[in-house]
Order: C-alpha cells, then structure tokens, then sequence
C-alpha cells in the first residue's frame, strides 16, 4: 500500500474546486458517492463536507490506478490526486457548485472500505428511527452537515458581538443544587454525600445573577441545560442556551442590544440585513389580536373582539355568551372561496382541540352571507359584523363564543392553521416582535395557588406590587420574549435586586421564608451584599438554528440528539448499570 495520506496535503475541499482551478493539480480526500463505469471510463462522484466533485479515472492513467477504481464502492473513503479540467460541452452539471469542472485521477489510494449504508445519503424519505441510530451516517448526509454548519457560524457570531460589546464570557456548575418552580429536574446522586444528589441546571439563572452581585456587568455564555420533561418537534433533554445578563440597565437597553445581536447573526449566517427595531406588543394585545403569546406576525388575519356588536344580538348564543362574561370573536379569511363545505365543518373539529363548544361561520356574498347562523342575525348586525372585520365578497368569517381563554386558544390556532392552508405564510420572511409586560403570576387550579409564570426572581412593575396582596393575577412582570415566525426564540427580564421585594414575591407564591431560605438561600444572601439593578434573556440556540435553516425537525440541527422519549438509539443511552455502581452510590431499584 502507498503511503498517499502521509505524503500528501489536502489542498482543496471537494466542493470548493471551480473553474479558476483549470489545469492546476489538486489533492482531495472524501467518501465516494457514486461510482459509474462507462466501458472503461470510471466516474465517481467525491464527497466531503463542502460538497462534491466528479472525478475521472481513465484508462491512460495506468493499470495500477484504474485497475485500483474499479473496487471503488459506495462510501469508500479515498485520497486521489489529479488535474482539473473543464467538463466537455453539454456535460456541465448545473445542480453542483462544482459542475463545470472534473479531476482526471493519476494517483488513487483506497484509505478504507465501507459496508453497504442502511440508507442511501441522497434519499429524503428515511425513517427517523434509523437515521437515529447510524446517526454518525445520517451526519454525512449534506442536508444534515449545512445546519450543524450554520450553527456552528451561529455560534462564532455570538461571541463576536459580544466580545465586541464588552461581555465577558463565565462559565457556570453542572452540578448544582435542586430547585423548586420550572420543569422537572435531572438528578445526579453523590458518591461522597450518601443519599444527596445534584441537579444539573435547567438554566444558569441564579448564577448569572449571582455573577452580577460579583460585578461582572455584562455577562454571557453558551449554555448546556437540561429538563427532564416530555418532549416535542422542537424541544429536546438538553439543550443549549445563549445567556446573557447585565447591570444598570432597562428593558429597553437588554432589547437593542439582543436586536443589535439577531441582525450580526443574520448577517453572517444567511447574509440578510434584519431592519431594527423589532415591532413590541404588550402581552394582552398578543391575546387579544392573535390568541397567542408568541404571535406569528408573518400574515395577518388577526382577531376582532365582536362582543359588543352581538352582546344584545338576535342569535342566542352570542348573546348569553355576552352576559355570562364571556366573548365572541372572529378572524376573517381573505378570498377563501376555495374552502368546501366539507372543509368549513371540517374545521369546527379542528377548535374542539382548544376547548371551543363550535365554530360558526360564514362565506360573504355581494348582499348577504351563506352562513348557517345568517338568518339568526339582525340585518344591522351582519352589517356591523362586516365593518368590523373590513370583510369583503369571497371572504370568510370564522366565529367562536366561549369563555376568552378557549376563544384565543380557538381561534389563534384556527388563525395558524388557516394561514397555512391557504398559503399565507411567506416561509422566507422573518417575523420578529417583542412581547412585554406579561403577567408576573398565574393560578395554578393543579396547586392552589399562584405560581411564577416564567421564575420567582423576575421583578414586577414597581405600581403593581400592592396588588400582590389583593389580586397577584393583575401583576405585571418586567418580562419579554423574542418572538421569530411564531416561536420563542428568547425570553428573560428585569431581576429582582432587593430583598424587599424579594420576600413579597414569595410571600404571593405561598413559599414561607423558611421555604424560600431552604431552596434559595445562597442567591437571598447574596441580594444582601449590595446586589445591582440587573436583567437579561437567554436564546435557544437549538429551536433559532432550526429556524434560520428551515428543519422540520429541532434533532435536525444537534449533532447526536435523543428521541421522543429521551433516548439515544445510537449509543443506547440511557442504560442499566451495574450492581456495584448502585451500591457505591447507595441507591437501589424499586
């Protein structure tokens, strides 16, 4: 065997030879994707991870270079040295970066073999389940290598910006102490402390803080986190965070600098110029208009309270669901008319989903409405209908009177559904927009009591805080997320800096002081060391990839992601252990 790989430097990618290389003499090493024998003539397509060029092994190269191609199988790995030349007339390929062009072989050397894949890498329809678990292969696909790719400019752009805007970069504990009020923890027993375990984090939220008390102003890091809680299309176990926290500052002030942080990211990953600032939306008007907190801003079709137009109506149902306190709203399809019948009853299963007891609707004429619950309806009233949601011949109008929770569920849903359905949704556009000011504590009827709607450090206006002792569910926190295309990408606040304040919060949660000094009492100590004014926010960096490549899928953009059910079916994890490692750490299972 030749010594090839040890003689030779690489001095091309294979997706990076192109014309300005003709009649030069280059090295490459890949996996072989495809080889073609055209009576004598070898082509075989060289991948790596920019990309893929076709090489040629001709006959004149001699009987120990070609006679060595013709074994060449699929994911063969290769080093091949040969010249560039332009491919003949009316053999170009335009679907390659490279398809101009073509390496006529002189010196081949087979560095490994392959077995036959599970899977082919160019095919789109592969089961889930096996590209898990040849996951090491499935990363070859170039699908899969041009996400981790952004992701990893995603990363180094992150830490341009902000070494550029004078953070510092602290690294925070895995292992930590276990917390109440968020997901479910990831516990990790001691070997020295018998019986005591450690949590690792869900965020580094209380050392970030703490990292504040100690001075460090303007802080940020990469994050791993962990949750242990069920899973979905766009959440995983672990996942990485970009964190940030500063001191003396504003909302205002942590809003531009993440938007100054989103537009250097979207620059040099996708080279697209973000127009700032981001549109804001109190938490409220997020409900109100679009039934979510996490608006898709892409199209519109946004939500329009009818109550007081049927409150006294002649259809019995809006008007009783008016005088029991609850709301009667409605989107508006532009030029629906492609909805069937079917389509439109169809729909009214759709809501049941969110809780709606039915969905009225109605197809607008040039006169009246085709429309089940037209001839209930006043003749004023359908044209006050008509006004308010600006409809016109061909739309349809979409309605839902229930309870408001059950109506903004309904029809925000229906609303993403629509906007789908009928083509609305411009997937190359960017929709971002801040949400502000929403509530500090909701009601949970599983623990009666009120709980923090993101975490108990987050401060509430200062007006706000008589309200704690007399209706806490009218708090509003000093809180925002970042809202891209319909997803959180990014959510943080103001902190709590005073003990003061501090104790009044939990107090509303119901956790006693002793609780409180139980569970957080190295981040209550240290408030008590003269603890700046101090905020921040932390991106998924996972579900912002997702988005910025367009996966359908967040395990498409990690590296060696679990299942649904938290499993790694490549490495089989998680897995028994033995006898002895339970008895050192004194465990044993039930």
């Amino acid at each position: 065997m030749s010594q090839f790989i040890t003689k030779e430097k690489r001095t091309h990618y294979c997706g990076q030879v192109g014309l300005s290389d003709e009649g030069r003499e280059v090295v490459l090493f890949g996996w072989a994707q495809r080889r073609r024998d055209h009576g004598g003539v070898i082509f075989v397509d060289l991948r790596d991870r920019e990309g893929v060029v076709q090489i040629v092994f001709n006959p004149e190269a001699g009987e120990s270079v070609h006679g060595e191609a013709h074994k060449i199988r699929n994911e063969y790995v290769l080093a091949v040295k040969g010249k560039v030349r332009r491919r003949p007339a009316g053999m170009e390929n335009p679907n390659l970066a490279t398809g101009q062009v073509e390496v006529v072989i002189s010196e081949l050397e087979i560095l490994n073999e392959s077995k036959t894949p599970p899977f082919s890498f160019d095919e789109e329809d592969i089961s889930e389940n096996v590209r898990l678990k040849y996951r090491y292969l499935d990363l070859r696909r170039p699908a899969i290598q041009k996400n981790l790719i952004l992701r990893s400019k995603l990363a180094i752009a992150t830490r341009q910006y902000f070494n550029d805007n004078g953070f510092i970069e602290v690294e925070t504990p895995f292992l930590g102490k276990s917390t109440p009020e968020g997901a479910r923890d990831y516990l990790v027993p001691s070997r020295i402390s018998k019986g005591a375990f450690y949590a690792l984090p869900q965020s580094p939220q209380i050392f970030k803080q703490l990292l504040m008390v100690s001075g460090f102003d303007r802080y940020f890091q990469i994050a791993k986190c962990f949750r242990d809680e069920d899973l979905r299309a766009d959440r995983q176990p672990e996942f990485t965070q970009i964190d940030v926290e500063m001191s003396f500052i504003t909302e205002e002030d942590i809003m531009q600098m993440m938007e100054g942080l989103m537009k250097a990211i979207f620059k040099a990953c996708l080279d697209k110029d973000l127009v700032l600032p981001f549109p804001r939306l109190k938490y409220a008007d997020a409900i109100s208009r679009y039934g979510k907190d996490n608006p898709d801003i892409r199209f519109g079709m946004e939500i329009v309270d009818l109550t007081p137009i049927v409150k006294d109506s002649g259809f019995k149902l809006f008007a009783e669901v008016a005088a029991t306190g609850g709301v009667v709203k409605a989107i508006k399809a532009d030029a629906a008319a492609t909805l069937s019948r079917k389509d439109l009853d169809g729909l009214s299963d759709f809501v049941a989903i969110y809780g709606a007891k039915g969905l009225a609707w109605a197809k607008v004429n040039a006169a009246d409405w085709t429309s089940p619950i037209f001839k209930f309806l006043k003749p004023e009233e359908a044209a006050a209908i008509g006004r308010a949601l600006n409809a016109r011949e061909g739309d349809v109008l979409f309605f839902v009177a229930d309870a408001p929770k059950v109506v903004h569920d309904a029809l925000g849903n229906l609303r993403l559904n629509l906007g789908k359905k009928l083509n609305l949704i411009d997937p190359g556009a960017l929709g971002f927009t801040w949400i502000t000011e929403f509530p500090l504590m909701e009601y949970s009827e599983t623990e009666k009591r009120y709980v923090s709607t993101h975490h108990p450090f987050t401060s509430p206006f200062l007006e706000d805080i008589p309200l704690m002792t007399t209706d806490p569910g009218k708090v509003r926190a000093r809180a925002y997320d970042l809202v891209l295309n319909g997803s959180e990408i990014g959510g943080g606040s103001i902190r709590i800096h005073r003990q003061d304040i501090q104790a009044r919060v939990f107090s509303a949660l119901g956790l006693s002081e002793e609780d409180a000094k139980s569970k957080f009492g190295f981040l209550l100590d240290a408030l008590e060391f003269g603890a700046p004014p101090h905020g921040g926010l932390a991106f998924g960096l996972d579900r912002l990839t997702m988005i910025m490549t367009q996966a359908e899928s967040i395990r498409d953009v990690i590296a060696f992601p679990k299942t649904q059910k938290a499993a790694c079916l490549m490495s089989d994890a998680p897995s028994r252990v033995s006898i002895e490692q339970l008895m050192e750490l004194s465990l044993k299972i039930v």
